[in-house]
């Protein structure tokens, strides 16, 4: 049963990783596959699931669905574009940095949903590519979400996982990193980009003229749907002293949007994600069998044995491992197969060294490819539509330089301060 076991798992991340069908499919046949052979019982399989992951995602999208009609994420593009004044280099660092703060406070997902199609409308009115835009900003919306317990789907896992670490651990340990790595990278691409951006000053002028503002003055709801989404992120620095779990958090001030901002309650739950909700219940329950089978401790032993013991090398294996991994089969199933096995390596001593290398491998791995990360994916999906495709081979040649220096600035941060 144990290469069964396998066989599904391996076989399910393949499917994923060449996109023979959508993962949400095989991840849940895998799950049902495990159940029907035995590898796991109906019972083994309900407990495997991390309901806590589960709660924390399905609130924040309540919430972010019921924000983006207010307008205020239109608002701010259109702001950061007239910020700018037609100079492409500050355009791409205030892109850049927008995305990355909304992917932290949002999640990284939402936050590419949200600004891409407003930067291919700048992008028509300044007549310059889009592609470097929105390239950047999906590597800032990876980088930045790693920033915070909520900000990429990686952390949420994590933090879920590890009842030792709060929001505002992951704020204090991962922020600096996180920042510093944005600047790096953004001033790389914007080296890399510079001669194929270049803004007309007629253009610049009619983006300065649009009215950012007008339809945030229209919207319904605008101040109720800001003061909760503030409430909320409030109430996530304060869990731990509140006593109360994020997830319930994030449930919570789903609860209230609802109540003070949904005029139609079906409409808005209609735009939770459920295919990724269920991606992840079919993810938990095959790594569950994994679990069950006793493979995830194989692992963790070999690890080990590998490693010497050494919390450095730990460290830097389970780093450059984890983005390596989540560059060829996407950083969300690869971080579900991690956490038993980082659980495992540290033992009964408690090691945030090893989570925080864990994070920043599997989020900065994101960057890799087009298909580490749920982000790259829906972005290019909205390039592929509107005409401007970007072939594997050319996210490659940008998002592996990019990971490399980011993993870098990753290694030298947790050997100096954390490992």
């Amino acid at each position: 049963m144990d290469v069964v076991a396998l066989v599904i798992f391996g076989g399910a991340l393949a499917v994923i990783a060449l996109e023979w069908a959508h993962r949400t499919k095989v991840v849940l046949a895998g799950a049902a596959l495990m159940v029907l052979l035995g590898i796991l019982d109906q019972e083994q399989a309900i407990e495997s699931i991390d309901w806590a992951t589960l709660g924390l995602l399905a609130g924040m999208m309540i919430i972010v669905a019921l924000v983006e009609p207010t307008g205020v994420f239109t608002f701010l593009a259109f702001r950061v574009a007239q910020l700018s004044q037609g100079n492409p280099v500050a355009l791409l660092f205030l892109l850049a940095g927008m995305t990355g703060v909304l992917s932290a406070f949002l999640d990284n997902l939402t936050a590419i949903l949200l600004v891409v199609p407003i930067t291919l409308l700048i992008a028509d009115v300044l007549r310059i590519s889009a592609i470097p835009l929105v390239l950047t900003e999906v590597i800032a919306s990876n980088i930045g979400g790693t920033a915070t317990l909520i900000g990429d789907p990686p952390n949420i896992l994590i933090g879920a996982r590890v009842d030792e670490l709060s929001f505002n651990d992951f704020i204090v340990n991962l922020a600096p990193v996180s920042l510093l790595t944005l600047v790096t990278v953004t001033g790389l691409l914007a080296l890399l980009y510079r001669r194929s951006l270049t803004v007309d000053p007629e253009r610049a002028r009619e983006i300065a003229k649009i009215d950012a503002a007008r339809d945030l003055r229209q919207a319904r709801n605008v101040k109720r749907s800001l003061a909760v989404l503030g409430g909320t992120i409030v109430a996530f620095f304060l869990h731990v002293p509140l006593h109360v779990e994020p997830a319930v958090v994030a449930l919570a001030g789903a609860t209230v949007m609802l109540i003070v901002a949904a005029d139609d309650v079906e409409k808005a739950l209609e735009r939770v994600e459920w295919a990724t909700l269920f991606f992840f219940v079919g993810l938990f329950v095959m790594v569950g069998g994994l679990v069950e089978r006793g493979i995830i401790d194989d692992v963790a032993t070999w690890l080990a044995d590998v490693t010497g013991g050494s919390s450095v090398a730990q460290g830097m294996v389970i780093l450059w491992g984890s983005a390596g991994g989540s560059a060829l089969v996407d950083n969300i199933p690869f971080t579900t197969a991690m956490l038993p096995v980082v659980e495992r390596i540290q033992g009964a001593e408690f090691n945030d060294g090893l989570w925080w290398s864990l994070s920043l491998g599997a989020c900065f791995g994101g960057n890799a490819t087009m298909i580490a990360a749920a982000a790259n994916v829906a972005a290019t999906g909205i390039l592929d539509r509107t005409g401007r495709k970007v072939s594997f081979v050319r996210f490659l040649a940008v998002g592996l330089p990019v990971t490399m220096v980011s993993l870098l600035i990753a290694s030298a941060y947790l050997l100096l301060f954390q490992l």
